[in-house]
């Protein structure tokens, strides 16, 4: 059973904002107790957070959808929704945030670090929010925005100061085990190592970490092996520590040709190559070892390597090998810029920005996109007159008619409000007036000639009264 896992796809949804309350007062002895429809809670938010006590990313690969609450609606008497609750989902430290196309959202290194994978909805205003000097009484209310939802990859990355690389059996495992607490499994045959190993070491004031990178084989940049699920968790380490195996019992080996692969393959991923490089003869306890080491050492520092003999066995070189790369990290985080602190940037819009934009599609079709229109298309009631009513008002004062009147639009045309997948498209009548003078009863607006069949049964009843009115005022007796 896999127990570790360092790359997943995840589909996260955050909550969606709950919808505004269209209410009005009713109390005895107060027959004008006005709006208190109250507004809708927002949807909670999808965040990532960087946990020290999360080492894989195992528990997404089982669960790969997660979604956060949703915003409650309002309610009368001026209730507001409760809002939704955020879903925190902890990650590994070393964890990036990639989109479906590969581009990097985030980079998480540190603990405590956040990254909002998914925003929440906004709730819906009530009416007794929508209410003003010239619509006292609103018969609407703004629907909840919807959570974000996205499918995004979270990639693990070791956050290591010195990573081991090597072919398999070349005693990685066995190295790291002596050199700090860690306890990985060791064993005499190949791919004994499936995940990245960690220690910590101490060595003079230094401390640092190191890491064991498994699956190194010819090919492992192009997938072959295990080399291309673990070459990432080399990116972040300071120091390349070739680990050359001077014993080894196949014939078709040598350390020097086993370097060379290795280099090979890391060259291939690439982005590696200004880190310093130690080169570690392993296993020189062994007589074989020994002659082997000798003979290929002088070779190995003619390349400008610096050569360490060790082995993890019997405890040689060692403290040597602890004390070399402490000097190495302490260099490279030495030579590190001073990281400041992070500077908050303002940019204001232009003055002339309108934050958004008409564009001609075909002979008699216009597109509108941008943020606050899209959003107010989002948020309007289409069954309710008053409410598309409200949205014809707010799109005019933002100054979408205007927009389009220069763009070429007359009377008839298409209009759409939004992307091509997810637009609302309708014929576009101009407005010469909009407000409050241009509303009748609560729930309609007179600029739309196809009314709802209830407001048009009142207006049926309404003209036969009128008629009755007539004819009786101009009956006389004689």
């Amino acid at each position: 059973m896999t127990t570790f896992v360092d790359r997943v796809e995840l589909n996260v949804a955050a909550g969606n904002g709950g919808h505004g309350c269209a209410s009005v007062h009713r109390e005895k002895f107060k027959p004008l107790g006005g709006p208190d429809g109250g507004n809708g809670g927002r949807g909670g938010d999808v965040i990532l957070v960087v946990d020290q006590d999360v080492t894989t990313l195992l528990d997404y690969h089982h669960h790969p959808h997660r979604k956060a609450t949703n915003g409650q609606p309002g309610a009368g008497d001026n209730r507001e929704g409760k809002n939704g609750k955020d879903l925190i989902l902890p990650v590994p430290d070393g964890t990036v945030v990639l989109d479906r196309n590969g581009e990097v959202l985030a980079d998480m290194v540190g603990q405590g670090t956040t990254f909002v994978a998914g925003q929440g909805g906004r709730g819906g205003l009530g009416n007794a929010a929508l209410a003003s000097a010239r619509r006292k009484a609103p018969g609407f209310a703004l629907l909840g925005e919807p959570g974000e939802a996205r499918d995004i990859v979270l990639e693990l990355k070791t956050v290591a100061d010195v990573a081991l690389v090597g072919y398999p059996s070349a005693g990685k495992s066995s190295l790291i085990s002596v050199l700090s607490a860690a306890k990985p499994k060791i064993a005499d045959y190949p791919f004994t190592t499936l995940v990245p190993n960690l220690g910590v070491v101490t060595a003079g004031s230094t401390v640092y970490t190191i890491a064991d990178v498994p699956g190194l084989i010819p090919g492992a940049s192009q997938g072959k092996g295990l080399g291309l699920e673990f070459l990432r968790h080399v990116e972040r380490c300071e120091v390349l520590v070739h680990v050359l195996d001077t014993a080894t019992l196949e014939s078709d080996r040598d350390p020097v040709s086993d370097l060379d692969v290795i280099e090979e393959e890391l060259a291939q991923y690439g982005g590696l190559e200004n880190r310093p490089r130690v080169v570690v003869l392993n296993k020189v306890d062994i007589p074989d070892g020994k002659d082997l080491a000798d003979m290929i050492r002088p070779d190995l520092e003619a390349r400008g390597y610096r050569v360490l003999e060790v082995s993890a066995v019997a405890h040689l070189g060692l403290k040597e090998l602890s004390y070399a790369l402490a000097d190495i990290v302490a260099k490279a985080r030495a030579a590190k810029p001073v990281q400041e602190a992070t500077r908050i940037v303002i940019r204001p819009k232009a003055v002339d920005d309108a934050g958004f934009a008409v564009t001609q599609e075909g002979e008699e079709f216009f597109r509108v996109r941008g943020e606050k229109p899209e959003r107010w298309v989002r948020q309007t009631d289409f069954s309710n007159d008053e409410a598309v009513g409200y949205l014809a008002d707010r799109l005019s004062r933002l100054g979408v008619e205007a927009a389009l009147l220069k763009a070429g639009a007359r009377a008839g045309d298409g209009v759409a409000i939004g992307p091509e997948d997810n637009a609302v498209v309708f014929d576009w009548e101009p407005t010469m007036s909009a407000g409050a003078e241009m509303l009748g009863r609560r729930g309609e607006d007179h600029r739309f000639e196809a009314p709802r069949p209830a407001a048009q049964r009142r207006r049926d009843r309404d003209a036969e009264r009128d008629e009755a009115t007539e004819e009786y005022e101009g009956f006389r007796p004689f």
